[in-house]
């Protein structure tokens, strides 16, 4: 009886694949946006059987193989049960309460940045309903958004990416502002005000408010919302304020985010199909002449 492929010969073959379109990606072929495709297409179903530990169990004829077995069938069942609470949380999370969304696991890391990854690849795709600039979640707020997308895998462009800016409201007055990933570039400093030439911390995230108003430490930042919810929807925390630049901005303060998100620790996350439901708007009537 054949044996089933190991995952051992599965990640070779995963890696073998994405060397091709490593190179073709830095050799600058025309057609990297194809070999993409060809890519997500191929390396799907090895991506999602690796991320998920496929492959064949140890060999039960063996007595230590049997052993081994049963600490991989615990540690399995451990993950399945990590893998339910955090669905869980996610589900009662504000980002996705009321929200038809589709669950998924990162199963690749992208490139990385000086704070961490940039890029992801998660285990559902275009046969799963999923299209680009979609915003994906996970229990504590906002991942990022969808770039592009294969039968079997989608890839993620997180928070703190260089490439991603993410309109956003401040605090409990709403203020508009715009955030960046400028913050965790290696070698950046605070420009003006307080603090003044200090490195800011690796991993947050550059505020600038795009209206007047004032901003705190410690105020929450939410998503601002796109047209038609694409690629963020509106009210997903994304960080809180950690300190206050009076002078950065030339008509209002700039200032540093935590964000919510660990992007170097991602497991489970969701797609969002439709924005979270909302409190309806009462109607309201001109006055009488």
């Amino acid at each position: 009886m054949r044996r089933r492929p190991s995952r051992r010969r599965l990640l070779v073959g995963l890696v073998a694949a994405t060397l091709v379109v490593v190179v073709a990606d830095v050799s600058g072929w025309s057609a990297t946006d194809r070999v993409r495709g060809l890519g997500a297409t191929v390396l799907g179903p090895l991506e999602r059987v690796a991320g998920r530990g496929g492959g064949a169990g140890p060999d039960a004829a063996d007595p230590r193989a049997a052993r081994v077995g049963l600490g991989y069938d615990a540690a399995v069942d451990a993950r399945a049960v990590d893998e339910v609470r955090q669905l869980r949380a996610l589900l009662d999370s504000p980002g996705a309460t009321g929200a038809r969304l589709v669950p998924a696991r990162v199963v690749a890391v992208g490139s990385q940045g000086a704070a961490g990854p940039e890029r992801v690849t998660i285990d559902v795709g275009s046969r799963d309903g999923i299209t680009v600039d979609r915003t994906v979640v996970n229990a504590q707020g906002l991942v990022g958004r969808v770039v592009s997308t294969g039968p079997w895998t989608a890839d993620v462009l997180l928070v703190g990416a260089p490439d991603l800016a993410v309109g956003v409201r401040v605090g409990r007055a709403g203020t508009l502002g715009s955030l960046t990933g400028a913050a965790g570039a290696a070698g950046s400093v605070r420009p003006t005000g307080l603090g003044a030439g200090r490195p800011r911390p690796a991993g947050q995230l550059d505020l600038q408010l795009v209206q007047r108003g004032s901003v705190a430490v410690g105020d929450e930042v939410t998503t601002m919302g796109s047209s038609g919810g694409r690629p963020f929807v509106a009210g997903v925390p994304v960080g809180r304020v950690s300190s206050v630049d009076p002078g950065g901005g030339r008509f209002a303060p700039t200032a540093a985010v935590q964000p919510s998100v660990d992007v170097t620790r991602l497991d489970v996350v969701a797609v969002l199909l439709t924005a979270p439901r909302t409190t309806p708007r009462a109607a309201v009537g001109g006055a009488a002449r």
